[in-house]
């Protein structure tokens, strides 16, 4: 839930806890078309299924995923969620090509509003890309 961790814990019942670990950060950008510079050697996809889009990024050689994300969209809204650079492929640039291109898809289908909930590590990411902090957001789990 977007609020500090430390006034969420008194307010939860028995058995919840805060996830201090995975307490992330709230962010928003207004869309702005992009150009995805794929790195040679990587292939880009796309596939829409129902609200909900998927962009992969394959190593061309090997076929493997190197990056991946998703977005739903929700009228001139995307939510944009589970972006992934796999291990033996970060600092490549390919999360910003998994970013751009879900963007680009987005005003493609009509949106203007970008929201997204960030770790640490992708806040930076995201930041890069103009998206900006609104709120902490406070990861609570049921621990009976």
């Amino acid at each position: 839930m977007p609020i500090e961790p430390a006034e969420t814990e008194p307010w939860l019942p028995a058995g919840w806890v805060v996830a201090w670990d995975d307490t992330g950060h709230l962010m928003a950008v207004d869309l702005m078309p992009a150009q995805p510079a794929v790195p040679d050697g990587y292939t880009v996809t796309v596939e829409d299924a129902g609200a909900v889009s998927h962009v992969t990024v394959l190593d061309a050689v090997t076929g493997k995923r190197a990056a991946k994300g998703q977005m739903a969209r929700l009228g001139e809204s995307v939510v944009v969620d589970r972006v992934l650079t796999e291990e033996s492929y970060r600092r490549r640039g390919l999360g910003h090509v998994v970013m751009r291109t879900l963007v680009n898809h987005a005003l493609d289908a009509g949106a203007t509003l970008g929201v997204l909930g960030a770790t640490d590590s992708g806040r930076a990411l995201y930041e890069t890309l103009g998206w900006k902090k609104h709120a902490t957001l406070a990861e609570c789990v049921y621990r009976p």
